[in-house]
């Protein structure tokens, strides 16, 4: 194996911007910010969610972020600052590495992602259902 996930994690982390999830608390009620989740729906669904955070698969982030696509999400077209997470801080990291490199200048993840900010005490909601009784 030439590279590992580690070694990959790892030099991403060197080039992008990362923080703490008190700096990013700090975040949460900025205009100028979009929490970006990218962790899979299941997660979502059986650990709760980030109030206000923007749900993009990391399976779909490329498509998503390229306005080029046909799968573009209008989100990714706004001014703002863009603070990715997944469950541990590995895959938000390599994903904003992969879309920074893509051109998605203002761009950040937590480290420790979704599961630091709940052992913080961050705000945490239930995922909503998009099927409503």
């Amino acid at each position: 194996m030439k590279k590992g996930y580690r070694q990959l994690v790892d030099e991403a982390s060197a080039q992008i911007k990362t923080y703490s999830v008190a700096e990013a608390q700090q975040k949460l009620a900025d205009p100028g910010v979009q929490f970006i989740d990218v962790r899979d729906v299941r997660e979502l669904e059986r650990e709760g969610v980030i109030p206000g955070a923007f749900h993009a698969p990391r399976g779909m982030i490329e498509f998503w972020i390229d306005p080029d696509s046909p799968y573009f999400k209008p989100v990714f077209g706004e001014q703002k600052e863009f603070i990715l997470f997944c469950a541990a801080g590995w895959r938000s990291a390599l994903t904003t590495k992969t879309v920074q490199d893509m051109g998605l200048d203002n761009v950040a993840h937590i480290e420790g992602g979704f599961g630091a900010w709940k052992d913080a005490g961050g705000p945490v909601a239930l995922k909503e259902s998009k099927h409503k009784a």
